[in-house]
C-alpha cells in the first residue's frame, strides 16, 4: 500500500500542502485562524470549478485558455438579462442561464476544434479575445451592482458559522457546488466509457480512433462541458463579490492551469486526476494567501506562479525521461 502511495503524484502534492501550511502557520499564526481557513475555502471554489474543466481538456491533450472569458461573458450577460426585469425568482435561474450561455460559447470552441481540427490553443486564444471584445462592444462595459435578490441571498448563505470575539466567520455554501461538480467529473473520468475515451484521446489520438472512440463527439462534449463549468464558475464568482463586472476573472487562466499541472496532469495529455487537481488548487490558493500574510509584494505572485508551472511540468518530464532510459 505504501509503495503504491509513494508512486502517486497526489501524495507528494499533499505533503507540500501540509508542509507549506506548517511553515506559514509557524511564521504567522493568523494563517490557522478560523476566519483565514474559511477564506481559503471560499477563495478555492471558483478556481476549483474552472480547474475541473481545464483538467478534462488537458487530459484529452488539449489546452483551453478561453474559460475565463466564457465565465465573464456568461455571468455578465446573465445579470444584463435578469436585472432589467427585476428578477425575484430562485437562484437556480441565474445558475441555469449562465450555464446555458457558457455551454453555447463552449460549443463554438467545440465545433472549431472537432469539425475543423484546428489547434486547441489557437482556437481558444482567438475565442478568448472574440468573446471579450464582443461583450465590451455590444453588451456593455459598466459593472452591475444591483444583482437579483436571490444572488445576494446566496452570497450570505453559510453551511456553518463560528463566532470569535466580535466577529462571526462562516463556511460558505458554495463549497457544496464544488464538491458536487468534482464528484461528477470524477465519475465521468473513472466510471464511464466517455472518460476512457478522454484519457485515450490524450494518450494517442490515432490509437483512440482505432479502438473505436468517436473523437469528434468526445471533443464536442469536452469543450461544451468546459463552457458549462465556466458558466457555473462565473455566476458563483458574481454572487460572491455581489457585482457583475465584465473585466473580472481576467488573468486567472495561468493560476488555474498551474493548479491542474501541479496536481499531476500531464500537459501533453493522457494523465490527470480530480484529487490531484483539487490539491493543486489548494496549493495555489495557499501560496497566494501566504505571500500576502508574509508581507510579500503581490508582484512576486506571478513570478512564483510561473516557477511552479515550470516545476510542475518539468518533474514529470524528467521522470518520463528516466523511465525511457531505464527501459
Amino acid at each position: 500500500m505504501w509503495r503504491k502511495l509513494l508512486t502517486r503524484n497526489e501524495f507528494y502534492v499533499a505533503l507540500v500542502v501540509v508542509g507549506l501550511c506548517l511553515v506559514i502557520g509557524a511564521v504567522n499564526p493568523v494563517f490557522f485562524t478560523v476566519g483565514n481557513l474559511f477564506d481559503l475555502v471560499r477563495n478555492s471554489v471558483v478556481m476549483g470549478i474552472f480547474s475541473l474543466g481545464v483538467l478534462i481538456v488537458i487530459i484529452s491533450g488539449g489546452i483551453d485558455i478561453s474559460f475565463a472569458a466564457v465565465a465573464a461573458f456568461a455571468m455578465f450577460v446573465t445579470a444584463k438579462i435578469l436585472v432589467p426585469f427585476h428578477f425575484q425568482g430562485t437562484i437556480l435561474v441565474p445558475f441555469a442561464l449562465s450555464a446555458l450561455i457558457g455551454t453555447l460559447l463552449g460549443l463554438i470552441n467545440a465545433v472549431l476544434i472537432s469539425q475543423f481540427r484546428l489547434p486547441t490553443m489557437i482556437v481558444t486564444l482567438g475565442t478568448m479575445s472574440a468573446f471579450r471584445g464582443f461583450m465590451l462592444a455590444f453588451i456593455g462595459a459598466m459593472e452591475i451592482t444591483n444583482l437579483p435578490p436571490a444572488m445576494i441571498a446566496f452570497s450570505r448563505s453559510f453551511l456553518v458559522t463560528i463566532k470569535q470575539g466580535r466577529f462571526t466567520y462562516g463556511l460558505h455554501v458554495s463549497i457544496l457546488i464544488l464538491i458536487v461538480l468534482a464528484v461528477l467529473v470524477w465519475f465521468i473520468l473513472n466510471k464511464t466509457m466517455l472518460g476512457r475515451g478522454i484519457y485515450a484521446l490524450g494518450g494517442d489520438r490515432s490509437a483512440a480512433e482505432r479502438a473505436g472512440f468517436n473523437i469528434r463527439r468526445i471533443q464536442l462534449f469536452i469543450y461544451c462541458f468546459v463552457g458549462f463549468l465556466a458558466g457555473i464558475g462565473g455566476i458563483v464568482h458574481s454572487a460572491l463579490v455581489r457585482t457583475a463586472r465584465p473585466f473580472d476573472l481576467v488573468g486567472t487562466e495561468m493560476s488555474v492551469i498551474a493548479a491542474v499541472v501541479l496536481g499531476g496532469a500531464r500537459i501533453t495529455g493522457g494523465k490527470g486526476s480530480v484529487v490531484g487537481t483539487m490539491l493543486g488548487v489548494v496549493l495555489v490558493v495557499i501560496m497566494n494567501t501566504s505571500l500576502i500574510l508574509l508581507g510579500v509584494s503581490s508582484f512576486w505572485q506571478r513570478a512564483v506562479l510561473g516557477l511552479l508551472i515550470i516545476i510542475g511540468t518539468g518533474i514529470p518530464a524528467y521522470q518520463a525521461t528516466r523511465r525511457r532510459r531505464a527501459a
